[in-house]
């Protein structure tokens, strides 16, 4: 019998309508669309503004798109993982309720955060359970309403960050093809460079937290981006070589979109052609956890089976990766 291996079969994607774009951030905050563009690509990214609607919105939207593109019956689903640095509520679980309101009734699901790195690290994760053999078909989620921990008023952030959703369907290979190798790291000296104050255990919500504006995202812009550039390009010049790939044998570098300039450190790093590069950062900005299921929805139709592909993520805590998969399909 040949090796079970795990294979993406399907995407889906979702992004809000609503476009904040560079100009309009120039009224909000001291900064203006030169000075957005040329340190991080960004143009514009889209925001959730409806009430009452959080990430599991976006879950479903993204999962709701697979499921109708694949014709895949949603019953059939083992397993639901969403990787998201803003769930919906503490304690409910965010996939729990995504998994129910797409049919996936016969599922078990739960959320994963790893901040940037929670698509990546769940690829892991949905392959490890694929190539188990318990379970055929496992729908791994991006999601994330950054719009809801930003300060509008803290330029440092509100440039970056956009809210969207994408989703994968992982199932069972048996050409070789999928998931064939993966370097995932951790270190908590990120810890202080990139987080959010309170709203958790250490220091649960209060009216001195919200008075001083302790529930948005912080980060040490200058401190991120030097380990951000170190991590992603170590990690995945460290796969290319594992699997002794030449800047040839890729065809394509999935690199997760927080900074145009990491972006092409890292292609730099492995000596991948531009042209390689998925880059959709100009659209959307940060998404978070939903960067690489972005790439890979708005470039499906480039990606040829047996394509190799490198992911790479780089995100707070501080967590990195990256993954080397092999594309199983075209897409018809």
């Amino acid at each position: 019998m040949s090796k079970i291996t795990a294979a993406i079969t399907a995407v889906g994607a979702y992004v809000p309508d609503f476009v904040l774009s560079n100009q309009v951030l120039e009224t909000l905050v001291d900064t203006n669309d030169e000075w957005i563009t040329s340190r991080t690509g960004i143009k514009e990214r889209r925001l959730l503004k409806e009430e009452g609607n959080g990430t599991s919105f976006l879950a479903i939207k993204a999962a709701q798109n697979l499921i109708e593109k694949s014709k895949i019956n949603p019953e059939e689903i083992d397993l639901v993982i969403v990787g998201t640095a803003t769930p919906d509520m503490p304690v409910a679980s965010t996939s729990v309720y995504v998994a129910t309101q797409i049919g996936a009734v016969n599922a078990f699901a739960y959320d994963l955060q790893a901040a940037c790195s929670s698509f990546l690290y769940g690829m892991s994760t949905a392959a490890a359970y694929i190539e188990s053999g318990r379970y055929k078909k496992i729908l791994l989620i991006g999601a994330d309403k950054m719009s809801s921990i930003i300060d509008y008023t803290d330029r440092a952030t509100c440039i970056i960050f956009g809210d969207g959703a994408g989703a994968v369907l992982f199932e069972p290979n048996h050409e070789g093809l999928g998931l064939q190798d993966e370097f995932l790291r951790s270190d908590g000296i990120g810890r202080e460079f990139l987080k959010i104050d309170a709203g958790g255990s250490i220091l649960p919500p209060s009216e001195e937290t919200v008075k001083n504006r302790k529930h948005f995202v912080y980060q040490d812009g200058k401190t991120v981006f030097k380990y951000a550039v170190s991590g992603m390009a170590d990690v995945s010049e460290k796969i290319m070589q594992r699997n002794n790939l030449t800047h040839d044998d890729v065809d394509w570098l999935v690199a997760h979109q927080a900074n145009k300039r990491i972006i092409d450190a890292t292609s730099s790093r492995m000596g991948v052609d531009e042209n390689k590069v998925l880059i959709n950062i100009e659209k959307y900005g940060n998404t978070t956890s939903a960067t690489l299921p972005l790439l890979l929805s708005d470039f499906e139709h480039k990606l040829k089976k047996g394509d190799n592909l490198i992911f790479a993520a780089f995100g707070g805590g501080f967590t990195w990766g990256s993954i080397y998969l092999k594309w199983a399909y075209d897409k018809k």
